[in-house]
């Protein structure tokens, strides 16, 4: 498994990381415990070693679960923090009290006095403006109990208020039909690591779905897209199927090399939810660069501008 500097981090990581936001059970449905964690062992003998979650996945339980399975492991814990379940209705928390407490509770599940990498979960621009939540983590990062941070951000608005206070990390949603927020960004990075997730758009990106896709209770995806705009992004797969061929086996392995492929990413997020799905994720992601050929890749971007994607 290839690595690649999380950027100035000093901290290097697997290009393929585990998400374990479906695994908990939260987005799409149940997972056994068990299946769990043989998922997670399963990419521990892959040579994944990077792990993203949060402190809410599973209430909880995903954190205790990392925690117990990576022990005396080479493993990357990236937690997110600013979510309180507690509250009628559950509400962002971004104040230092609240923080403080969801920091000791994370590092109690995960068994680590000093955690890896924390980021600020999905904050709004005003959020961070406001530096409270920033200065806090970088003063836990000078105090020795975490080596990293960063935010977890939903538009290129709150990362630009996040690489202005600071942040050594970015994760943010980065596919095929959704590209245009790294792209705003680029210019502005500088040495921050960035995680990109959502890079198969939650099951999207696969080419499984018909047109009149429904999801079941308890799935994210029933309300992320109308129906019309769920038939729109569809048809707009067209552009990628092109770019399967030879080492490149499927629709899904064309979406994930095309995210591989972008040296601006340190670690492409998985989210796979058994072990089967794990295997073929890593065997079509390829071993090494280039991920997509040069002329491949130049001829899907074409494609995807003239689907109506955003560049």
């Amino acid at each position: 498994m290839r690595r690649r500097p999380l950027g100035n981090t000093g901290l290097l990581v697997t290009e393929l990381a585990l998400g374990t936001w479906g695994l908990s059970g939260d987005a799409y449905g149940p997972v056994s415990v068990e299946e769990q964690q043989r998922v997670l062992e399963r990419a521990l003998a892959l040579g994944i070693s990077v792990f993203e979650t949060a402190d809410i996945y599973g209430d909880g339980a995903m954190e205790r679960l990392l925690g117990r399975v990576t022990t005396g492991q080479q493993a990357l814990v990236v937690t997110k923090l600013g979510t309180d379940l507690g509250a009628q209705p559950p509400r962002k928390r971004f104040d230092v009290p609240y923080l403080s407490g969801a920091l000791e509770r994370s590092r109690a599940r995960l068994g680590r006095a000093e955690l890896d990498v924390v980021l600020l979960h999905n904050p709004s621009r005003v959020a961070l403006e406001r530096g409270e939540a920033t200065a806090w983590l970088a003063a836990r990062q000078a105090a020795g109990e975490v080596k990293a941070w960063g935010v977890s951000v939903g538009d290129p608005e709150t990362a630009r208020a996040a690489l202005a206070a600071g942040a050594q990390v970015l994760e943010l949603a980065h596919n095929a039909l959704h590209r245009s927020d790294l792209n705003q960004l680029r210019a502005e990075l500088g040495a921050v690591g960035v995680l990109a997730r959502s890079v198969l758009a939650h099951g999207l990106l696969t080419g499984h779905w018909a047109p009149g896709k429904e999801f079941p209770e308890g799935d994210h995806r029933a309300e992320r897209w109308t129906s019309d705009e769920l038939r729109r992004r569809l048809r707009q797969l067209d552009a990628l199927r092109p770019a399967v061929g030879g080492q490149v086996l499927s629709l899904r392995a064309a979406a994930l090399r095309f995210a591989l492929e972008d040296a601006a990413i340190s670690s492409v997020v998985l989210g796979p939810r058994s072990c089967l799905q794990l295997d073929q994720l890593v065997r079509e992601a390829g071993r090494q660069p280039p991920y997509l050929e040069p002329t491949v890749l130049t001829a899907l971007q074409a494609r995807l501008q003239e689907v109506g994607v955003e560049p």
